[in-house]
């Protein structure tokens, strides 16, 4: 007979579990005062809220594997997280912006690109949990990651503060704008992984003074900076694209299996 669960668990808990779901916790309170701040109006703080859950979401599987405290729950928690900061914050603040001028076609792409991002987030946790019993490791990402898609997602905002114009502010266009990132997470499309990105010793310097140079811009004009960045990442779409696919080309064929004995 089985002991009771509480019995069963150790009576502590190790601070290398601990720290990566704070982190995650983090996360998941930024992405939600991001609605809040969209509520309020403060359409700033709600962007910038939605770039701190991102950060944050980056730093938690960082974390998790340097210190070699990756769990269940924190991965189930980790997945909750993104479904409500890159899902539901982004298109809710969205919606509050500019897609409420098109109210039936707003809130349909709003709806449209919730449940894509649960699903694509579904598939990932899949998707994974099959790599990892396998041991096969992935160059690259199927359809475009939840925080790559909010991140693309937050660009008219960035536009508007940086050129204090509302030309990117126009509901028909950035409902379009939605939608395709909704089906671009949700596609079979191979994009960007760097989850196994080695750097070579000789650029690391170099690298070096780039992060320099990218904090200095973030400082001068952080707005700017922020939509060169997304348009380093669209532009790279293609280019990953087009190489996976020459990838696959090259992969030799599965040999049939031989009759059985």
């Amino acid at each position: 007979m089985k002991a009771p669960l509480h019995r069963r668990l150790p009576p502590f808990v190790p601070i290398r579990v601990l720290a990566p779901t704070v982190l995650t916790v983090l996360a998941l309170c930024s992405g939600v005062s991001s609605i809040r701040f969209a509520f309020q109006e403060r359409w700033e703080a709600a962007v910038i809220a939605i770039l701190l859950a991102s950060l944050f979401d980056l730093l938690d599987g960082r974390v998790a594997r340097m210190i070699k405290g990756t769990t269940k729950f924190g991965a189930e928690l980790d997945s909750l997280s993104d479904v409500i900061c890159f899902g539901v914050a982004p298109a809710i603040i969205l919606y509050f912006w500019t897609l409420h001028e098109v109210p039936r076609f707003g809130w349909a792409v709003t709806l449209m690109y919730c449940v894509c991002c649960a699903l694509r987030l579904a598939r990932f946790n899949i998707m994974d949990q099959s790599a990892a019993e396998d041991g096969t490791v992935h160059s690259h990402f199927m359809g475009m990651p939840a925080p790559a898609a909010a991140g693309l997602a937050l660009v008219p905002f960035a536009l508007t503060f940086h050129t204090e114009s509302d030309y990117f502010r126009q509901p028909e266009v950035c409902a379009v704008y939605l939608a395709v990132l909704a089906l671009m997470m949700v596609s079979r499309v191979p994009t960007l992984s760097t989850k196994h990105v080695r750097i070579n010793r000789h650029l690391v310097l170099p690298l070096l003074v780039g992060a320099v140079i990218l904090a200095a811009l973030l400082a001068s004009s952080f707005w700017a900076t922020y939509v060169g960045l997304a348009m380093i990442y669209a532009g790279l779409l293609p280019v990953v694209a087009i190489v996976a696919m020459r990838q696959r080309q090259d992969e030799p064929p599965e040999q049939p299996a031989g009759p059985l004995e």
